[in-house]
């Protein structure tokens, strides 16, 4: 009797995290790429200022 409670609730336990994670991936949104200024930053100061850092400025600085 009670070893079946013990399977029963681990059972139901491992159920409901599959489904929890199921329902996490599906109703996860896709990164807009450049929203919030990521991409085509400014270059403030220093030698290049006011150019946009792409890679011709970033290989520069390795």
């Amino acid at each position: 009797m009670r070893d079946t409670k013990h399977l029963e609730k681990h059972s139901n336990k491992v159920a409901e995290k599959q489904k929890e994670k199921l329902l996490f991936r599906t109703q996860r949104k896709a990164v807009e790429a450049g929203a919030h200024g990521t991409l085509d930053y400014t270059i403030k100061e220093g030698v290049n200022k006011d150019k946009v850092a792409d890679d011709k400025i970033i290989k520069n600085k390795k």
